[in-house]
């Protein structure tokens, strides 16, 4: 008699991981999550009346082809942060303050030991953003993947009051532009850069001088999460713009948030590359646009604001421990990012 499991699909094993990474879970709980763990769904109550006019926002993204190192070095404790980065990075572009995070989870074949070090990623990523992580879904699908592949995506909701939303449409002429330092490649251009390894021969576990470790170690860096200081700063500076520095670069995030009278221009040199991009930089032989429209550089996050604010930005995000800096300013002209 054929069964779901000699089909490929272990319901009792799946079950089982739920009840392992329960407690996991429940650590990023707060007195607003109202439905347990198992439910069909997961409610959480908005408390309306500390806000005269609520906005949610809501985002999702994935994590690339990133995950093709972590399953070649089979190491998944750190991927997870990156999905939670994705998407509430993108969130606190508006200032919008996360509230929830939900997760999916598909592989050919579900290996526990994987998918539970997967979910403490995701647990630890939902502390950084002080988010509850409220459900997600593990789909185990044979033949769509092969052993030891897995696929992410996240899903992340937040809230902010309608009147403090920032969309870029308060940036003006002689705005200034501050970058916020990233933490490394972030989650953005690995097809390039596994590319790259394959075409030079090297190996994830070769160690590189300039790096202070191994190249997969470096590449694995979990991207920044920048909320907790994007919060903070927008309670004390009136923030026109953000910019997340994703996939398209500086070019082809920052022009999203700027209005349509103006240039951007940003002065390279004024903020540290990392040397994981020069490296990419000189063994790929890429032309300097093509990292810019590929690779973060070395700046994970663009603020607009005033003239005026620029000391006291910069003071505080220091304090924060954030390494930011000036790289540009706005002026008028045809809609653009120019790197000079």
């Amino acid at each position: 008699m054929l069964t779901y499991k000699d089909a490929g699909v272990d319901i009792e094993k799946a079950d089982k991981f739920v009840d392992q990474v329960k407690t996991l879970v429940k650590g990023t709980f707060n007195k607003n999550v109202i439905t347990p763990i198992g439910g069909f769904a997961s409610a959480y109550l908005l408390e309306i009346a500390n806000y005269k006019e609520p906005v949610i926002t809501s985002s999702t993204d994935g994590v690339g082809t990133k995950l093709k190192i972590a399953q070649t070095l089979d190491k998944h404790d750190t991927i997870g942060i990156d999905l939670v980065a994705m998407c509430v990075n993108d969130l606190i572009t508006t200032t919008s303050k996360p509230l929830f995070f939900l997760d999916y989870f598909a592989t050919g074949k579900l290996e526990p030991h994987v998918a539970i070090d997967v979910i403490k990623g995701i647990v630890k990523g939902c502390e950084m953003a002080e988010c509850a992580l409220v459900g997600g879904e593990t789909a185990e699908m044979p033949g769509m993947y092969r052993d030891g592949e897995y696929d992410l995506a996240g899903f992340a909701v937040g809230v902010v009051e309608r009147e403090k939303i920032v969309d870029g449409s308060k940036t003006q002429e002689g705005n200034i532009l501050i970058g916020v330092a990233s933490s490394g490649v972030h989650s953005n251009g690995y097809s390039l850069v596994r590319k790259l390894i394959e075409l030079k021969g090297y190996r994830y576990t070769d160690y590189f001088e300039e790096f202070g470790k191994t190249l997969g170690e470096e590449l694995l860096t979990p991207t920044k999460i920048y909320v907790k200081s994007i919060l903070e700063l927008s309670k004390r500076i009136d923030i026109k713009a953000i910019a997340h520095i994703t996939g398209g670069g500086i070019p082809g995030n920052l022009i999203r948030v700027i209005n349509n009278n103006l240039r951007a221009v940003i002065e390279e040199g004024s903020w540290e590359v990392l040397p994981i991009f020069k490296w990419i930089e000189k063994e790929g032989n890429i032309e300097k646009r093509e990292m810019y429209k590929t690779f973060n550089m070395g700046i994970g996050l663009i603020i607009a604001i005033d003239k005026e604010d620029e000391k006291e930005t910069i003071q505080i995000l220091e304090d924060l421990g954030e390494k930011p800096y000036i790289i540009g300013y706005l002026e008028k002209g045809e809609k653009s990012v120019d790197i000079i």
